[in-house]
């Protein structure tokens, strides 16, 4: 638990600042990220901007509340996916290493996009970090076999309404147990 509380702030950190620098100056930023945002604007569907710098101060505001709730450890785990998701379009706007003729331009560009892509497999750890609670797949194969277990206990008369019971709640256990598998296949994909 302390090193959590001491990882989320430090890896936030890298982005509450780099956000709060586009923020008070975009220019660089917007010149960076103008060619790819020209090449992806035909592809954007119409609800996103697609205006270099309000694209660039929307990511910059996405770093800075998402780097906030990591580093105060409010919502971690969709903290980090936000942050994770701006990593990406930011990393290779920016470090464009491929594009590189110059050998030591190219080298430094390239440090920056691997430290880049360290940086968002310790965003992957952080978003799928459940603090050592169970995962929520678990907990829903959990209440389903729970539920299962209660009806099959109320069902378990010898009766006639025993097996009419007893039928329901083997549809209510397979609705519960095929809920919960979509759920988790939604929340993988």
């Amino acid at each position: 638990m302390l090193i959590r509380r001491l990882a989320r702030p430090m890896l936030a950190a890298i982005f509450i600042k780099g956000g709060v620098d586009t923020l008070l100056n975009p220019e660089p930023r917007v010149q960076k990220a103008s060619p790819l945002i020209e090449k992806a604007s035909p592809q954007l569907p119409d609800q996103i901007p697609s205006e270099p710098s309000e694209l660039v101060r929307i990511d910059a505001g996405v770093k800075v509340a998402a780097g906030t709730l990591l580093a105060i450890n409010k919502f971690p785990r969709v903290a980090s996916l936000a942050l994770a998701a701006s990593v990406i379009p930011t990393t290779i706007a920016g470090h464009p290493f491929w594009e590189k003729s110059d050998p030591t331009e190219k080298a430094g560009e390239q440090q920056q996009f691997l430290k880049n892509v360290a940086i968002l497999g310790g965003l992957v750890l952080a978003a799928v970090d459940t603090e050592g609670k169970p995962s929520l797949g678990w907990r829903g194969r959990r209440a389903a076999r729970k539920l299962a277990e209660r009806t099959s206990e109320l069902t378990s008369s010898n009766d006639g309404a025993g097996d009419k019971f007893r039928d329901a709640g083997d549809k209510v256990r397979r609705n519960v147990v095929d809920g919960v598998d979509v759920a988790i296949g939604a929340l993988a994909s």
